[in-house]
């Protein structure tokens, strides 16, 4: 499976457009069941708001899906959808709530008002992508846990797991080459006496990359 693009965090963020106020919630979702429990989450939260438009895309399946929630047929839904769409993003979820000013946008005005509020909840939560990561099983005594850790994370790693017996053993993920660097450490940090053994791979985020 490929790598794809998706919310590196959910986030909110709110702008004032003619005294109409617009509010925007974005999360990462993984299928329809979640994203329209956020959905109604939102309606829920701001219950009072006149609209709530929405929009969410999901890898499994390509489900996409959009609602003007009772604005000019065109001028929410689809607008945030097409800013997810340029930006390749998938697994995403969003609602733009608006509370009316009592000043008329027009179609094209809240056409931009609601792409204006999927992008700039899009850059304030930021993008990672998602790629394939292998894990890795490592055995540890307590004096290296701490040190294991941060050679983990300096190979661009992360810990997914911790198992406390006799011993440590720590399961850890790595992107393409990460376990390589983190091998040839472990080795010196060990003095040859500790190895890590092959769990398998998962598709895991990686940094945020704006």
């Amino acid at each position: 499976m490929r790598a794809y693009r998706v919310p590196f965090e959910d986030g909110e963020s709110e702008f004032v457009e003619k005294r109409s106020r617009f509010i925007s919630c974005l999360w990462r979702v993984e299928n329809e069941a979640e994203a329209r429990q956020r959905i109604e989450e939102t309606k829920k939260k701001y219950y009072d708001a006149r609209h709530h438009c929405w929009c969410y895309l999901l890898k499994e399946g390509g489900a996409v899906r959009y609602s003007d929630d009772g604005e000019p047929q065109g001028t929410a839904g689809q607008p945030m959808l097409n800013v997810f769409q340029r930006e390749e993003i998938v697994n995403v979820c969003c609602v733009v709530t608006r509370y009316f000013g009592g000043i008329l946008l027009g179609a094209g005005g809240l056409t931009r008002a609601y792409a204006r509020g999927a992008k700039e909840v899009l850059d304030l939560v930021g993008v990672a992508r998602m790629s394939l990561w292998t894990l890795w099983d490592i055995p540890c005594t307590y004096p290296l846990f701490e040190r294991l850790k941060l050679e983990i994370s300096a190979c661009g790693g992360a810990v997914r797991a911790v198992e406390y017996g006799a011993e440590i053993t720590v399961r850890a993920a790595f992107p393409e080459g990460g376990e390589k660097e983190f091998s040839r450490r472990l080795t010196e940090l060990s003095a040859g006496g500790l190895s890590m053994c092959s769990a398998g791979e998962e598709f895991l985020p990686g940094p945020r990359e704006r």
